[in-house]
Protein backbone atom coordinates (compact mmCIF):
# COMPACT_ATOMS: atom_id res chain seq x y z
CA UNK A 1 0.00 0.00 0.00
CA UNK A 2 1.22 3.59 -1.37
CA UNK A 3 0.43 6.52 0.66
CA UNK A 4 0.85 8.49 -2.43
CA UNK A 5 0.52 7.56 -6.61
CA UNK A 6 1.69 10.17 -9.07
CA UNK A 7 0.50 9.75 -12.53
CA UNK A 8 2.64 11.20 -14.63
CA UNK A 9 6.72 11.78 -15.43
CA UNK A 10 6.89 15.14 -16.99
CA UNK A 11 7.95 17.82 -15.52
CA UNK A 12 4.90 18.96 -13.35
CA UNK A 13 4.59 15.27 -11.89
CA UNK A 14 8.24 15.26 -10.82
CA UNK A 15 7.99 18.05 -9.07
CA UNK A 16 5.40 17.37 -6.74
CA UNK A 17 6.12 14.47 -6.21
CA UNK A 18 9.42 15.78 -4.85
CA UNK A 19 7.60 18.39 -3.29
CA UNK A 20 5.93 16.02 -1.60
CA UNK A 21 8.58 13.72 -0.48
CA UNK A 22 10.71 16.70 0.85
CA UNK A 23 8.10 18.39 2.99
CA UNK A 24 7.00 14.66 4.62
CA UNK A 25 9.63 12.05 3.68
CA UNK A 26 8.06 9.09 5.81
CA UNK A 27 5.35 9.18 3.09
CA UNK A 28 5.58 6.00 0.38
CA UNK A 29 5.26 7.24 -2.79
CA UNK A 30 5.35 5.95 -6.31
CA UNK A 31 5.14 7.23 -9.70
CA UNK A 32 4.16 5.78 -12.60
CA UNK A 33 4.95 6.68 -16.29
CA UNK A 34 3.68 5.06 -18.98
CA UNK A 35 6.77 5.88 -21.20
CA UNK A 36 10.64 4.40 -20.92
CA UNK A 37 12.16 8.03 -19.31
CA UNK A 38 10.82 11.07 -17.72
CA UNK A 39 9.94 14.41 -19.97
CA UNK A 40 9.34 12.49 -23.11
CA UNK A 41 6.35 14.82 -24.45
CA UNK A 42 5.17 18.19 -23.25
CA UNK A 43 8.46 18.62 -21.13
CA UNK A 44 10.46 17.34 -23.38
CA UNK A 45 9.09 19.08 -26.53
CA UNK A 46 8.91 22.72 -25.36
CA UNK A 47 11.16 25.50 -26.24
CA UNK A 48 13.20 25.82 -23.04
CA UNK A 49 12.10 29.63 -21.69
CA UNK A 50 11.95 30.73 -18.64
CA UNK A 51 8.96 33.12 -18.21
CA UNK A 52 9.05 35.74 -16.38
CA UNK A 53 4.94 36.03 -15.32
CA UNK A 54 4.95 38.75 -18.16
CA UNK A 55 1.00 37.67 -19.86
CA UNK A 56 -1.18 36.16 -17.05
CA UNK A 57 -3.76 37.34 -15.02
CA UNK A 58 -2.87 39.34 -11.63
CA UNK A 59 -3.82 36.87 -8.93
CA UNK A 60 -4.55 33.97 -11.27
CA UNK A 61 -2.85 30.64 -10.73
CA UNK A 62 -1.14 30.98 -13.75
CA UNK A 63 0.61 34.40 -12.71
CA UNK A 64 0.93 33.44 -8.98
CA UNK A 65 2.84 29.88 -9.59
CA UNK A 66 4.93 31.87 -12.26
CA UNK A 67 6.53 34.31 -10.10
CA UNK A 68 7.15 31.95 -6.88
CA UNK A 69 8.17 28.49 -9.53
CA UNK A 70 10.43 30.90 -11.29
CA UNK A 71 12.34 31.62 -7.95
CA UNK A 72 12.04 28.56 -6.60
CA UNK A 73 13.50 26.86 -10.61
CA UNK A 74 16.00 29.30 -10.44
CA UNK A 75 17.34 28.39 -6.56
CA UNK A 76 16.93 24.55 -7.82
CA UNK A 77 19.36 25.37 -10.83
CA UNK A 78 22.41 26.87 -9.03
CA UNK A 79 21.91 24.19 -6.25
CA UNK A 80 21.84 21.68 -8.94
CA UNK A 81 24.50 23.10 -11.22
CA UNK A 82 21.46 22.66 -14.23
CA UNK A 83 22.89 25.52 -16.54
CA UNK A 84 20.67 28.39 -17.81
CA UNK A 85 20.81 31.64 -19.09
CA UNK A 86 18.93 35.02 -18.13
CA UNK A 87 19.68 36.46 -21.35
CA UNK A 88 15.97 38.74 -21.30
CA UNK A 89 14.10 38.97 -24.36
CA UNK A 90 12.23 41.73 -25.96
CA UNK A 91 8.06 41.83 -26.93
CA UNK A 92 8.11 44.03 -29.94
CA UNK A 93 5.25 46.03 -31.61
CA UNK A 94 5.75 46.43 -34.92
CA UNK A 95 2.41 48.16 -36.01
CA UNK A 96 0.93 51.18 -34.73
CA UNK A 97 -2.08 49.61 -33.39
CA UNK A 98 -0.08 47.23 -31.42
CA UNK A 99 1.09 50.19 -29.47
CA UNK A 100 -1.85 50.15 -26.71
CA UNK A 101 -1.62 46.40 -26.25
CA UNK A 102 2.13 46.85 -25.63
CA UNK A 103 1.82 49.07 -23.16
CA UNK A 104 -1.47 47.12 -21.36
CA UNK A 105 1.08 44.00 -21.16
CA UNK A 106 3.69 46.20 -19.50
CA UNK A 107 1.44 47.64 -17.17
CA UNK A 108 0.23 43.85 -16.10
CA UNK A 109 4.41 43.14 -15.98
CA UNK A 110 4.38 45.91 -13.19
CA UNK A 111 1.17 44.10 -11.60
CA UNK A 112 2.63 40.93 -11.09
CA UNK A 113 5.90 42.58 -9.70
CA UNK A 114 8.00 42.48 -12.18
CA UNK A 115 9.54 46.50 -12.07
CA UNK A 116 12.81 45.83 -13.77
CA UNK A 117 10.95 45.59 -17.15
CA UNK A 118 11.00 48.57 -18.85
CA UNK A 119 9.43 50.33 -22.41
CA UNK A 120 12.61 50.40 -24.88
CA UNK A 121 12.16 52.87 -28.04
CA UNK A 122 12.64 51.73 -31.79
CA UNK A 123 16.44 52.63 -31.56
CA UNK A 124 16.53 51.22 -27.80
CA UNK A 125 15.29 47.84 -29.53
CA UNK A 126 18.07 47.92 -32.62
CA UNK A 127 20.38 48.04 -30.09
CA UNK A 128 19.58 45.18 -28.08
CA UNK A 129 18.14 43.13 -31.34
CA UNK A 130 19.85 45.13 -34.66
CA UNK A 131 17.62 43.16 -37.64
CA UNK A 132 14.25 42.94 -35.78
CA UNK A 133 12.08 45.64 -37.03
CA UNK A 134 9.97 47.66 -34.44
CA UNK A 135 8.39 50.63 -33.09
CA UNK A 136 8.34 50.39 -29.23
CA UNK A 137 8.93 47.22 -27.45
CA UNK A 138 9.14 46.13 -23.22
CA UNK A 139 12.88 44.77 -22.69
CA UNK A 140 12.06 41.69 -20.01
CA UNK A 141 15.48 41.09 -17.96
CA UNK A 142 13.91 38.04 -16.30
CA UNK A 143 13.39 35.94 -19.51
CA UNK A 144 15.98 32.88 -19.49
CA UNK A 145 16.70 29.80 -21.20
CA UNK A 146 16.96 26.11 -20.36
CA UNK A 147 17.00 22.71 -20.66
CA UNK A 148 13.95 21.34 -19.00
CA UNK A 149 14.54 17.40 -19.84
CA UNK A 150 17.68 18.21 -17.58
CA UNK A 151 15.44 19.56 -15.25
CA UNK A 152 12.78 16.88 -15.07
CA UNK A 153 16.12 14.71 -14.63
CA UNK A 154 17.32 16.33 -11.80
CA UNK A 155 14.03 15.88 -9.99
CA UNK A 156 13.84 12.52 -10.63
CA UNK A 157 17.41 11.98 -9.05
CA UNK A 158 16.29 13.72 -5.95
CA UNK A 159 13.12 12.36 -5.83
CA UNK A 160 14.60 8.79 -5.71
CA UNK A 161 17.51 10.10 -3.38
CA UNK A 162 14.29 10.61 -0.92
CA UNK A 163 13.10 6.80 -1.60
CA UNK A 164 10.51 7.98 -3.87
CA UNK A 165 9.37 5.18 -6.10
CA UNK A 166 9.89 5.70 -10.24
CA UNK A 167 8.28 3.09 -12.64
CA UNK A 168 8.08 3.71 -16.23
CA UNK A 169 6.49 2.08 -19.21
CA UNK A 170 3.77 2.06 -16.02
CA UNK A 171 0.20 3.16 -18.51
CA UNK A 172 -2.58 3.57 -15.94
CA UNK A 173 -5.82 2.18 -17.43
CA UNK A 174 -8.02 2.53 -14.78
CA UNK A 175 -8.93 3.43 -11.44
CA UNK A 176 -10.85 1.74 -8.68
CA UNK A 177 -12.26 3.57 -5.59
CA UNK A 178 -12.39 1.93 -2.55
CA UNK A 179 -13.47 2.75 0.37
CA UNK A 180 -10.56 3.88 2.33
CA UNK A 181 -7.76 3.26 -0.62
CA UNK A 182 -7.77 3.22 -4.79
CA UNK A 183 -6.44 0.16 -7.08
CA UNK A 184 -4.18 2.15 -9.78
CA UNK A 185 -4.35 -0.67 -12.43
CA UNK A 186 -1.95 -0.51 -14.69
CA UNK A 187 -1.97 -1.85 -19.00
CA UNK A 188 0.86 -4.84 -18.10
CA UNK A 189 -1.68 -5.99 -15.69
CA UNK A 190 0.05 -4.59 -12.21
CA UNK A 191 -2.50 -3.08 -9.17
CA UNK A 192 -1.24 -0.82 -6.96
CA UNK A 193 -2.91 0.20 -3.77
CA UNK A 194 -3.09 4.05 -2.86
CA UNK A 195 -4.32 6.49 -0.20
CA UNK A 196 -4.50 9.02 -2.62
CA UNK A 197 -3.93 9.38 -6.43
CA UNK A 198 -2.37 12.42 -7.63
CA UNK A 199 -2.74 12.99 -11.22
CA UNK A 200 -0.33 14.90 -13.98
CA UNK A 201 -0.91 13.20 -16.48
CA UNK A 202 -0.32 15.96 -19.17
CA UNK A 203 -2.36 15.53 -22.67
CA UNK A 204 -4.29 12.43 -20.81
CA UNK A 205 -4.95 13.78 -17.49
CA UNK A 206 -8.61 14.40 -18.48
CA UNK A 207 -8.31 10.35 -19.45
CA UNK A 208 -7.30 9.90 -16.06
CA UNK A 209 -9.26 12.07 -14.21
CA UNK A 210 -12.47 10.78 -15.81
CA UNK A 211 -11.47 7.11 -13.93
CA UNK A 212 -11.39 9.00 -10.62
CA UNK A 213 -14.94 10.46 -10.55
CA UNK A 214 -16.12 11.45 -14.20
CA UNK A 215 -19.32 13.12 -13.78
CA UNK A 216 -16.82 15.61 -11.85
CA UNK A 217 -14.42 16.43 -15.25
CA UNK A 218 -16.21 19.14 -17.27
CA UNK A 219 -13.13 19.75 -19.25
CA UNK A 220 -11.65 17.81 -22.00
CA UNK A 221 -7.64 18.17 -23.41
CA UNK A 222 -7.74 19.63 -27.10
CA UNK A 223 -4.45 18.65 -28.49
CA UNK A 224 -2.55 22.00 -30.26
CA UNK A 225 0.59 21.45 -32.03
CA UNK A 226 3.30 23.46 -32.56
CA UNK A 227 5.44 23.32 -35.08
CA UNK A 228 8.92 24.59 -35.30
CA UNK A 229 11.53 25.81 -37.51
CA UNK A 230 15.13 25.80 -37.10
CA UNK A 231 17.58 29.09 -38.36
CA UNK A 232 20.71 28.27 -41.04
CA UNK A 233 23.59 28.59 -38.47
CA UNK A 234 25.33 30.90 -41.23
CA UNK A 235 22.25 33.53 -40.14
CA UNK A 236 21.94 33.18 -36.26
CA UNK A 237 23.41 36.68 -35.96
CA UNK A 238 20.22 38.14 -36.68
CA UNK A 239 18.77 36.30 -32.95
CA UNK A 240 20.79 37.63 -29.90
CA UNK A 241 18.09 36.11 -27.52
CA UNK A 242 14.81 36.04 -27.18
CA UNK A 243 12.07 38.18 -29.80
CA UNK A 244 8.40 38.09 -29.12
CA UNK A 245 5.58 40.02 -30.70
CA UNK A 246 2.90 41.57 -29.17
CA UNK A 247 0.18 38.62 -28.30
CA UNK A 248 -2.89 38.28 -29.73
CA UNK A 249 -5.54 39.15 -27.39
CA UNK A 250 -8.20 37.10 -29.32
CA UNK A 251 -5.79 33.85 -29.21
CA UNK A 252 -4.83 31.66 -26.51
CA UNK A 253 -1.48 31.39 -27.70
CA UNK A 254 1.31 33.85 -28.03
CA UNK A 255 1.82 33.73 -32.14
CA UNK A 256 5.63 33.20 -33.87
CA UNK A 257 8.79 34.04 -32.22
CA UNK A 258 12.90 33.59 -32.25
CA UNK A 259 14.35 31.57 -29.01
CA UNK A 260 18.18 31.39 -29.14
CA UNK A 261 18.45 27.38 -27.20
CA UNK A 262 20.55 27.10 -24.31
CA UNK A 263 22.17 24.35 -26.14
CA UNK A 264 22.94 26.43 -29.15
CA UNK A 265 21.01 27.22 -31.97
CA UNK A 266 18.08 29.52 -32.32
CA UNK A 267 14.40 28.20 -33.37
CA UNK A 268 11.47 30.44 -34.87
CA UNK A 269 8.09 29.64 -34.09
CA UNK A 270 5.35 27.85 -33.25
CA UNK A 271 2.24 28.25 -35.03
CA UNK A 272 -0.59 26.17 -33.43
CA UNK A 273 -2.94 23.96 -35.28
CA UNK A 274 -5.61 21.71 -34.29
CA UNK A 275 -3.41 18.04 -33.94
CA UNK A 276 -5.40 15.05 -34.77
CA UNK A 277 -3.49 13.05 -32.09
CA UNK A 278 -2.86 13.91 -28.68
CA UNK A 279 0.63 12.57 -28.97
CA UNK A 280 0.60 13.91 -32.74
CA UNK A 281 3.99 15.32 -33.35
CA UNK A 282 3.85 15.37 -36.75
CA UNK A 283 1.59 16.55 -39.69
CA UNK A 284 0.48 12.80 -40.52
CA UNK A 285 -0.21 11.65 -37.21
CA UNK A 286 -3.80 10.64 -37.19
CA UNK A 287 -5.97 8.66 -33.96
CA UNK A 288 -9.26 8.59 -35.23
CA UNK A 289 -10.76 7.22 -31.91
CA UNK A 290 -8.93 10.69 -30.42
CA UNK A 291 -9.81 12.78 -33.00
CA UNK A 292 -13.65 11.88 -33.07
CA UNK A 293 -13.50 12.27 -29.39
CA UNK A 294 -12.48 15.99 -29.70
CA UNK A 295 -15.04 16.84 -32.74
CA UNK A 296 -17.48 15.47 -30.57
CA UNK A 297 -17.50 17.51 -27.55
CA UNK A 298 -19.38 20.53 -27.59
CA UNK A 299 -16.87 22.96 -26.45
CA UNK A 300 -14.21 22.25 -28.79
CA UNK A 301 -17.26 23.39 -32.16
CA UNK A 302 -17.88 26.35 -30.10
CA UNK A 303 -13.94 26.60 -30.10
CA UNK A 304 -14.28 25.81 -33.80
CA UNK A 305 -16.19 28.12 -34.51
CA UNK A 306 -14.72 31.31 -32.85
CA UNK A 307 -11.35 31.22 -34.08
CA UNK A 308 -11.72 29.14 -37.48
CA UNK A 309 -10.05 32.13 -39.68
CA UNK A 310 -6.75 32.45 -37.27
CA UNK A 311 -6.86 28.65 -37.11
CA UNK A 312 -7.12 28.90 -40.94
CA UNK A 313 -4.45 31.08 -41.21
CA UNK A 314 -2.31 28.84 -38.70
CA UNK A 315 -2.74 25.55 -40.50
CA UNK A 316 -1.75 27.62 -44.10
CA UNK A 317 1.47 28.57 -42.49
CA UNK A 318 1.68 24.85 -41.25
CA UNK A 319 1.57 24.12 -44.64
CA UNK A 320 3.14 27.19 -46.44
CA UNK A 321 7.10 27.70 -45.67
CA UNK A 322 6.54 31.18 -47.71
CA UNK A 323 3.46 31.80 -45.33
CA UNK A 324 5.61 31.35 -41.95
CA UNK A 325 8.67 33.06 -43.09
CA UNK A 326 6.22 35.90 -43.78
CA UNK A 327 5.20 35.63 -40.02
CA UNK A 328 8.45 35.80 -38.85
CA UNK A 329 9.51 38.88 -41.28
CA UNK A 330 7.32 41.00 -39.07
CA UNK A 331 9.65 40.79 -36.68
CA UNK A 332 12.66 40.30 -38.57
CA UNK A 333 12.77 41.21 -42.64
CA UNK A 334 16.00 39.76 -43.31
CA UNK A 335 14.76 36.04 -42.62
CA UNK A 336 14.59 34.39 -46.18
CA UNK A 337 12.58 30.74 -46.07
CA UNK A 338 15.94 29.57 -47.48
CA UNK A 339 16.79 30.45 -43.75
CA UNK A 340 14.83 28.17 -42.59
CA UNK A 341 15.15 24.39 -41.70
CA UNK A 342 12.45 22.32 -40.33
CA UNK A 343 12.58 22.09 -36.20
CA UNK A 344 10.45 19.69 -33.76
CA UNK A 345 7.22 19.81 -32.58
CA UNK A 346 5.11 20.02 -29.40
CA UNK A 347 1.98 19.53 -28.47
CA UNK A 348 -0.03 21.53 -25.99
CA UNK A 349 -2.51 19.81 -23.46
CA UNK A 350 -5.30 22.98 -24.16
CA UNK A 351 -8.14 22.19 -21.53
CA UNK A 352 -11.28 23.30 -23.47
CA UNK A 353 -15.03 23.45 -21.09
CA UNK A 354 -18.26 22.78 -22.14
CA UNK A 355 -19.45 26.13 -23.08
CA UNK A 356 -16.30 26.39 -25.55
CA UNK A 357 -13.75 28.25 -23.32
CA UNK A 358 -10.50 27.74 -23.20
CA UNK A 359 -8.78 27.57 -20.27
CA UNK A 360 -6.77 29.83 -19.39
CA UNK A 361 -5.45 29.06 -15.82
CA UNK A 362 -4.15 25.90 -14.07
CA UNK A 363 -7.00 24.20 -13.07
CA UNK A 364 -6.79 21.47 -10.44
CA UNK A 365 -9.76 19.47 -9.36
CA UNK A 366 -10.19 17.65 -6.63
CA UNK A 367 -12.33 14.57 -5.31
CA UNK A 368 -12.13 11.78 -2.69
CA UNK A 369 -10.02 9.42 -4.11
CA UNK A 370 -7.65 11.82 -6.12
CA UNK A 371 -6.12 15.68 -6.83
CA UNK A 372 -6.21 15.98 -10.37
CA UNK A 373 -3.83 18.58 -12.54
CA UNK A 374 -6.21 18.81 -15.35
CA UNK A 375 -4.90 22.06 -16.95
CA UNK A 376 -1.22 22.65 -16.84
CA UNK A 377 -0.02 24.52 -20.08
CA UNK A 378 2.85 26.98 -20.43
CA UNK A 379 4.26 28.06 -17.83
CA UNK A 380 3.85 25.24 -16.34
CA UNK A 381 7.65 23.75 -16.42
CA UNK A 382 8.63 27.11 -15.30
CA UNK A 383 6.22 26.79 -12.88
CA UNK A 384 6.61 23.85 -11.86
CA UNK A 385 8.08 23.10 -8.08
CA UNK A 386 5.42 26.23 -7.47
CA UNK A 387 2.28 23.70 -8.91
CA UNK A 388 4.43 21.08 -7.24
CA UNK A 389 4.04 23.26 -4.10
CA UNK A 390 0.63 24.05 -4.41
CA UNK A 391 -1.10 20.24 -5.00
CA UNK A 392 1.73 18.85 -2.47
CA UNK A 393 -0.24 21.17 0.26
CA UNK A 394 -3.64 19.90 -0.95
CA UNK A 395 -2.08 16.56 -0.31
CA UNK A 396 -0.49 16.66 3.22
CA UNK A 397 -4.12 18.54 3.82
CA UNK A 398 -5.78 14.86 3.13
CA UNK A 399 -3.14 12.72 4.53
Amino acid sequence: MYDIIVVGGGIVGLATALRIKEQKPSLKLLLLEKENGVAKHQTGHNSGVIHSGLYYKPGSLKATNCIRGYEMLLDFCKREEVPYDLCGKIVVATKSEQIPLLKNLYDRGLQNGLTQNRMITKEEIREKEPHVNGLEGIWVPYTGIIDYKTVSEKYAENLQKLDGEIRFSEKVVNIKSQQSHSEVITASGNAYSTRLVVNCAGLYSDKVAQLTQPEEVKVRIIPFRGEYYKIRPEKHHLVKNLIYPVPDPNFPFLGVHFTRMIEGGVEAGPNAVFAFKREGYKKTDINFPELFEALAWPGFRKVAMKYWQTGMGEYYRSFSKAAFTKALQELIPEVQSEDLIPGGAGVRAQACDYDGGLLDDFSIIENKGAINVCNAPSPAATSSLSIGQTVSERVLARI
